[in-house]
């Protein structure tokens, strides 16, 4: 139950990164005030993401050891970099492929003690 907390609380932290980007990539083209800001959707999907995020996420520390869990987080670099990837079409060099490689490794080992 634990581990199923922890990836629900990285999903929804990646969900808060990836609709932050939506919202900032759609007030690109437009010159508007904070007003209009505040008013987009993403904005606030990204919010209410990493909200429920936070509250995830203690539930995880009530359950697991800090030492576990945090470095565990590390699986938002490998889904972020997914969504990078094959979302938003950006160039992905093999020096950060290899470094997704180690982060994997590395959550796995972790994942053994927990």
């Amino acid at each position: 139950m634990s581990l199923l907390l922890l990836l629900v609380a990285c999903l929804l932290t990646c969900m808060g990164q990836i609709a932050q980007k939506y919202a900032v990539e759609s007030w690109r083209d437009q010159p508007s005030g904070w007003a209009d800001k505040l008013r987009s959707p993403w904005l606030w999907l990204a919010l209410a993401c990493l909200g429920m995020g936070l509250l995830v996420w203690l539930l995880v520390l009530q359950r697991l050891e800090v030492g576990v869990a945090y470095p565990m987080l590390s699986l938002n670099f490998v889904l972020i970099t997914l969504v990078a990837r094959f979302v938003f079409h950006e160039t992905i060099d093999r020096r950060h492929w290899f470094g997704v490689a180690l982060v994997i490794g590395g959550v796995a080992l972790l994942g053994q003690h927990a």
